[in-house]
């Protein structure tokens, strides 16, 4: 694996990405986000058009690294000599955004316990706190229609997404897109948080709404905040840097 890594034929910027999104598997395990060895967060390589980096189906999060990344076209087929298979119900989703989306270069799904919830119920996210309030309105439904491995069912996402970059796909769980793995790793960590706690204060009783008005100024406030080095930037750093204190191998 670390040879794959360091191949004469790889590019600098390949090989960042590679490192990149290794990383965001490791984190996003930490956080008790891996689902067996299914789920997905998938990466445009920088400097090739029409190719992306998916996880190889067969392995857990937790054992991701830069080298065992698999480079697949739009259409799943490979194009290195990774000896992994690769997931359908990964690509064929998560391919049809890559191709339609040119700001979509970060793609994550998961099934998180939460995150499942609150897709599952009337109504999804709610603005019941602080978190859910940074999402109001700019969430996307789309029904559920079974496991996502037929190409019809792309031109519905594609619709049902409109003009947002973060969907509850019904009964199903997260789906977040970012212009860096960063900027997808913060958004899909605000909206667990959101319903983490959202599942919490149902469970108490009659939840306290925040209005349209406050929804609206609480937006406003959030985004006039400059980010150093992009959203994200700085929280995907600090959980790097959480992950290495147990484990480097993510970066072979």
């Amino acid at each position: 694996m670390a040879t794959a890594i360091a191949s004469a034929q790889m590019s600098q910027a390949e090989r960042e990405a590679r490192q990149q999104l290794a990383a965001c598997y490791r984190v996003f395990d930490h956080l008790g986000w891996s689902e067996m060895i299914y789920n997905h967060i998938t990466l445009k390589v920088p400097d090739e058009e029409g190719a992306f980096l998916i996880n190889p189906f067969g392995l857990h999060f937790s054992e991701v690294t830069a080298s065992s990344l698999v480079k697949i076209d739009i259409d799943g087929n490979k194009l290195d000599d990774s000896t992994y298979p690769v997931n359908r119900a990964g690509f064929v989703q998560h391919a049809l955004f890559h191709r339609h989306l040119p700001d979509a270069h970060c793609i994550a799904h998961t099934h998180t316990t939460a995150g499942m919830a609150v897709s599952s119920v009337a109504g999804g996210l709610r603005p019941v706190n602080f978190y859910a309030c940074n999402f109001i309105g700019q969430i996307a439904y789309h029904d559920f229609e079974g496991v996502t491995v037929r190409d019809e069912e792309g031109a519905r996402l594609l619709a049902n997404l409109g003009d947002k970059r973060m969907m509850l796909l019904r009964n199903h769980g997260i789906l977040v897109m970012g212009k860096t793995v960063p900027e997808a790793f913060v958004k899909h960590w605000a909206l667990q948080r959101a319903c983490e706690i959202q599942v919490a204060t149902m469970s108490m009783g009659e939840p306290l709404l925040v209005s349209d008005e406050v929804v609206a100024v609480h937006q406003r406030d959030l985004h006039m905040a400059q980010v150093p080095g992009g959203p994200g930037a700085a929280d995907f750093a600090a959980m790097v840097r959480l992950v290495d204190r147990n484990d480097k191998s993510w970066r072979d």
